[in-house]
């Protein structure tokens, strides 16, 4: 099933992926009554981590921010994959993205733009929300980023 969110992901010349497996002892995402929390999502790519290191050192920031679109990206597959519909999505509520840091970068909300963009650019006011950029030593698999997502879904 698709609907307009996925109409306006596909005129950014976006699909949803497929939901990138839990690399651990968790489930991509989980609903518990009008709300659906995902877990981080990094920037996999067919299974794949397109790039891998601190941002600040060995990935430039413009290249961190399109990771952050991407993790925005798996992370509304990973909605649609317990709610079976991205047009239930009353709003998005808060966005938390951690970023892999050089010691003196500090430009983690500019990389976080890369996701809250997107989420505006295909849920439009629904898109709009609280957020947490926070830098951090090192994440799963060396991502430079990881982004998690709090959504607010309509009645049934």
């Amino acid at each position: 099933m698709s609907g307009a969110v996925e109409a306006a992901l596909a005129e950014l010349g976006l699909k949803l992926p497929e939901v990138v497996p839990p690399l651990a002892a968790y489930q991509p995402a989980v609903r518990t009554g009008a709300y659906v929390y995902t877990s981080g999502q990094l920037p996999m790519v067919e299974g794949e981590l397109p790039v891998t290191g601190k941002v600040g050192a060995e990935v430039t920031a413009e290249e961190a921010k399109e990771l952050a679109r991407i993790c925005a990206l798996n992370a509304l597959a990973a909605v649609k994959s317990v709610t079976g519909d991205l047009d239930r999505i009353a709003r998005v509520v808060k966005v938390v993205g951690f970023v892999a840091s050089a010691p003196d970068f500090t430009g983690q909300p500019a990389v976080l733009n890369g996701a809250s963009e997107l989420l505006g650019q295909v849920l439009g006011d629904r898109g709009v929300h609280a957020r947490s950029a926070v830098g951090v030593a090192v994440l799963p698999l060396d991502s430079p980023v990881e982004v998690e997502i709090q959504v607010e879904l309509t009645e049934d």
